[in-house]
């Protein structure tokens, strides 16, 4: 879940406090999007200033004494960011080390300034090349041990980098599975975001079949809404635990103080009050 210091959400923490304890959710991470000092990461049209964290944690410290008082457990995590050269992270890597979130989203934003010339200084142009490249970039991020779980892994697909009917799993399941594998093997987990379901091509991310194939290499799930506003908090879970379920996915797990934990994945929708959002 997300806050207006990112510039483009609305409403308070508090606010998606009330929400969720109105879905009868009890465990609640806030992710908001990590400071990056280059104006080719979007600055504060999407992410907060780096002046801007102290009031980070303090929003998110009220919504956990509140949370703590009517039951519900409020976490303070961040969505920091995947890139292809390790030297436009150092900053990034800094300040990872020196707060202690609860939990670390890695995600590539492939419609970003910084990632669009990466792609044209290397001259990537096909949509196939530029595809290939993203898994790979997330294979190579989830080794990395910055970050808990990889987030919206296949949004490649929307935001216009390319063509959305060129993302058809089958085609690149090697490269997709090589991304899989490095979860499984680093114990980094994948999110399951709802908020594909509502954008885009429609669609959870990731894509059903990329569910078939983490089932089969081992990989761990987190699951978020990506809210940014609070009636988002805990959008289609409703539909999606079901299909985990069915997928053979019986836990999903959360991080708390870096630490990773696990809670079942209910048979029944009306057994899902515990379950997490981000």
């Amino acid at each position: 879940m997300h806050t207006p210091l990112c510039g483009h959400a609305t409403g308070s923490p508090l606010d998606y406090l009330k929400v969720g304890n109105q879905k009868g959710i009890h465990l609640m991470t806030f992710t908001c999007h990590i400071p990056m000092h280059q104006p080719s990461f979007g600055g504060q049209r999407i992410r907060m200033d780096r002046s801007q964290l102290e009031d980070y944690f303090q929003l998110v410290e009220e919504a956990r004494k509140q949370g703590k008082a009517c039951g519900t457990e409020v976490l303070c995590g961040i969505e920091a960011e995947v890139f292809p050269v390790a030297e436009e992270l150092e900053e990034m890597k800094a300040l990872l080390q020196a707060h202690p979130f609860d939990f670390v989203l890695g995600s590539l934003h492939h419609q970003l300034k910084a990632y669009h010339d990466w792609l044209e200084d290397r001259k990537v142009v096909s949509d196939e090349d530029i595809i290939r490249d993203y898994f790979k970039h997330l294979a190579d991020a989830a080794q990395s041990g910055l970050y808990h779980s990889m987030s919206h892994p296949d949004v490649i697909r929307i935001y216009g980098t390319i063509d959305p009917g060129s993302f058809i799993p089958q085609r690149f399941e090697t490269e997709i599975r090589e991304f899989l594998k490095a979860c499984a093997t680093s114990d980094t987990c994948m999110e399951v975001n709802t908020s594909g379901l509502s954008k885009g091509v429609y669609e959870l991310h990731p894509d059903p079949m990329i569910l078939d194939w983490a089932f089969e290499e081992g990989v761990d799930l987190t699951i978020g809404s990506d809210a940014h506003a609070p009636e988002n908090v805990g959008r289609h879970f409703e539909r999606v635990l079901p299909l985990l379920y069915s997928k053979g996915f019986r836990s999903l797990h959360y991080f708390k103080g870096g630490k990773k934990h696990s809670t079942a994945i209910p048979a029944s929708i009306e057994s899902a009050s515990a379950l997490e959002c981000l």
